[in-house]
């Protein structure tokens, strides 16, 4: 990196060499013809003439000159050395000045829509480089930008048609249950029944509206505490029943005892709710999940696996962009926003942490890597959180308030 200018520094330096012997050059003929040659002689005797001129005797003005002049010569060449020097170097710099005019077109051109890349003379090709890689980036996150905006409000727009399915069923039951009170009791059941399904159906669809509009406008912030990750995924696992009953799960927690955390249990458990919700969503029927937490090194590794169709390594790459679902079918009962994950690994980095997916032979892992307590606290990873009131003081170790699921944003 030290010599990535090598040409332009080296093109400086022989312009100031080449100003500066100019410079001594010029000096050198002055001193020769002017100061010490054939044309001191002219020089002084003008100076007394001048100074006669206004009435003063000539002995007075060869005094003066001698005074001034003749015993300040060595004052005079550097004062003329300095003055040449920096006429000629002043000259010169337009050579450098084109260096920066060249700079500044370069950024012009980024900041433009030229879709031509940034060129420069050999001197800043590192330059040129650096630009062309700022405005490569550049078009790409816009790039990005559009594509996500454009798949959130296609998102948007399915959604919106996906509304009118369950509500119209759910009017549709509803009436036929209040215009019809002679209804046998297991054809009101069943309607009813049913009306409680798509009214679900129709609380997810609205749920992945708020999420759309949360993750886009709302900066996510952490309100870090101390909190046992054990004791957090198997409550997570409890309060699961109802939804792993639904497809005949099974929930399994293995975690080491005593693993601490410093992190925003609230924002945690959205991460590993959203997790779970997923193993559910693509797991085999009458299968097991599996939730594991171990402590490796300083840092604790927390991983969900469950048994369910392979995922492609091209779309492993993908799970955790904005509104990438790996079921591509929209319309599926287990198809959300494709937020839920996208969501989870901010949190995730935003605790100085990292999640990933692995799957092979019909076995899906994700795994969570968080700092343990003492990593998070030394390095005071969590800089964009702010302690939560009351979280350690006055309680003690172990004992955890139950975090509130219904304020994950």
């Amino acid at each position: 990196m030290k010599n990535k200018y090598r040409k332009l520094k080296l093109s400086i330096l022989l312009q100031t060499v080449l100003v500066t012997a100019f410079t001594v050059l010029v000096c050198g003929i002055i001193m020769e013809f002017v100061v010490d040659g054939i044309y001191n002689d002219i020089f002084s005797k003008a100076f007394i003439k001048v100074m006669t001129i206004f009435h003063m005797e000539e002995a007075k003005a060869i005094e003066i000159y001698w005074r001034l002049i003749g015993h300040n010569k060595t004052f005079f060449i550097i004062l003329g050395f300095l003055l040449l020097f920096a006429l000629f170097f002043y000259a010169s710099l337009s050579r450098i000045t084109k260096y920066l005019d060249q700079i500044g077109e370069g950024i012009d051109n980024i900041i433009s829509d030229n879709s031509q890349p940034v060129h420069m003379v050999a001197e800043l090709k590192p330059m040129e480089q650096q630009l062309n890689e700022i405005k490569a980036t550049i078009k790409r996150q816009e790039r990005e930008s559009l594509e996500t905006e454009q798949k959130k409000n296609d998102f948007v727009v399915f959604l919106a048609h996906d509304l009118k399915t369950p509500l119209t069923s759910i009017v549709a039951y509803l009436t036929m249950l209040e215009t019809q009170p002679d209804m046998s009791v297991e054809e009101r059941a069943r309607y009813t029944h049913i009306s409680l399904e798509k009214a679900n159906r129709l609380g997810e669809l609205i749920n992945e509206f708020f999420e759309i509009t949360r993750f886009n406008l709302q900066e996510i912030k952490l309100e870090p505490s101390e909190w046992n990750v054990s004791r957090l995924l198997e409550q997570l696992a409890d309060e699961s029943y109802g939804v792993l009953q639904a497809k005949s799960l099974n929930c399994v927690v293995d975690a080491e005892e005593g693993l601490e955390i410093y992190a925003d249990a609230d924002k945690l458990v959205r991460v590993f709710d959203n997790l779970l919700r997923n193993a559910v969503s693509y797991c085999y029927p009458n299968t097991s999940i599996r939730i594991q937490a171990k402590k490796v090194n300083k840092n604790i590794e927390i991983i969900f696996a469950n048994n369910g169709d392979t995922i492609p390594a091209h779309k492993l790459r993908m799970i955790f962009e904005k509104f990438y679902r790996a079921d591509e079918s929209r319309s599926s009962s287990t198809g959300g926003a494709g937020l839920g994950l996208a969501i989870s690994k901010e949190i995730v980095e935003l605790h100085g942490g990292s999640i990933y997916a692995e799957s092979e032979q019909n076995r899906i892992k994700f795994i969570v890597v968080l700092p343990g307590k003492e990593e998070a606290v030394e390095n005071e990873i969590l800089t964009r959180g702010r302690r939560a009131p009351g979280s350690k003081t006055g309680r003690r170790k172990g004992q955890q308030q139950k975090p509130d699921k219904g304020n994950l944003g």
